[in-house]
């Protein structure tokens, strides 16, 4: 990792723009979590129902491609990457560095708001809380590796974001037997239903295994990760000629 390319790419996903931006999603979360806590009396099941739906189906991928397309698409799209491509470094090294301040930013701006709103909505002595901390981390991981190589790839990565956000995760995968197994949601709640062991309490099911949906975590990641380095890679021998 280079701490060069780590400062620019926090200075660039922390301008003042992109962080009100999730700030107010954030807070947008905690306002339907304490709305849902009013309406449901704090029952837990309401809650996980909120959370997957709304948190997990909705907030949770958007925030994501603020944070994943944030974090090298300006450059692109003004110009600016041909300086950073022009220095000595690795084209992995400049995508693992991007990478990585864009997962630490992503984790704390989604993971704490998904705490506090579930137990704010209504929980069972904090496991609900647990359960969909890891369930965010996990997502969020995967949400911001696929959203970066999407920003590397294509001129519109924010349309192509919203699409795939908004129709596949947030209605499709969220309501269709058979798309549901491909969902980055449904990988990352099967260690949440495993964590809460079929508590009757709450309604959190994944169509996968646990095991099933951390191997297709990791392999979307990395398979992010090497299509980016590909195409940064490309776009340096398309500026030197």
């Amino acid at each position: 990792m280079n701490t060069v390319v780590m400062r620019l790419a926090a200075q660039a996903l922390l301008g003042r723009r992109r962080i009100w931006l999730l700030i107010g999603l954030a807070g947008l979360l905690l306002a339907v979590a304490a709305l849902t806590r009013w309406g449901s009396g704090g029952n837990p099941a309401t809650t996980a129902t909120m959370m997957m739906n709304f948190g997990l189906g909705i907030l949770l991928p958007i925030m994501c491609l603020l944070i994943g397309t944030g974090v090298i698409a300006p450059e692109i799209e003004d110009g600016s990457v041909v300086y950073l491509l022009a220095k000595p470094l690795r084209r992995s090294t400049i995508a693992l560095s991007k990478l990585v301040v864009a997962h630490l930013i992503a984790l704390i701006f989604t993971v704490v708001p998904v705490v506090l709103a579930t137990l704010i909505a209504g929980d069972v002595g904090g496991e609900l809380a647990r359960a969909f901390a890891v369930t965010t981390a996990l997502a969020s991981v995967t949400y911001v590796s696929v959203f970066f190589a999407i920003a590397v790839l294509s001129s519109n990565p924010t349309i192509i974001g919203l699409l795939y956000a908004v129709l596949w995760e947030g209605s499709l995968a969220g309501y269709v037997p058979g798309v549901r197994t491909l969902s980055v949601r449904q990988w990352a709640l099967a260690p949440a239903e495993a964590m809460l062991g079929g508590n009757a309490v709450v309604n959190v099911h994944s169509d996968v295994s646990i095991a099933v949906g951390i191997i297709l975590i990791v392999a979307v990641v990395l398979a992010s990760f090497a299509v980016a380095v590909r195409r940064l890679a490309r776009l340096n021998v398309r500026v030197a000629d």
